[in-house]
């Protein structure tokens, strides 16, 4: 039976990751498309990653972790993700406007950081 249970393990511990996959990316905004290309798959590959119908390989699992700005633990669910009630409202708000828009906030936060 341990194989058994090893298997359900990996079920569980994809579908976890492809829950946080999808959420990270629609909390910064991002479209499966834009996504797709950033890795250099196809958008249905990256679909099938957040619904658990295909794993993610360590690079593109890194890249997800660099582009969505996340530890690799955080989005394994090893580490949880505590962001605060502000955060994710700005986060929501930066999510409506244009790349060159949210290319101009980051320099603003990048700003307002260096002010300290």
């Amino acid at each position: 039976m341990p194989a058994n249970s090893d298997k359900d393990e990996q079920i569980a511990s994809r579908k976890i990751l492809a829950e946080r996959l999808r959420d990270a990316r629609e909390y910064l905004g991002f479209s499966q498309e834009e996504v797709s290309k950033y890795l250099g798959i196809p958008r249905t590959a990256l679909s099938n990653i957040e619904n658990a119908q295909r794993g993610v390989d360590a690079t593109e699992l890194s890249k997800l972790a660099k582009l969505y700005k996340r530890s690799i633990s955080e989005l394994t669910g090893e580490e949880e993700i505590d962001v605060d009630q502000d955060i994710q409202h700005i986060a929501r708000q930066a999510a409506e406007l244009s790349t060159k828009d949210r290319e101009e906030l980051s320099r603003f936060v990048a700003y307002l950081k260096a002010r300290k």
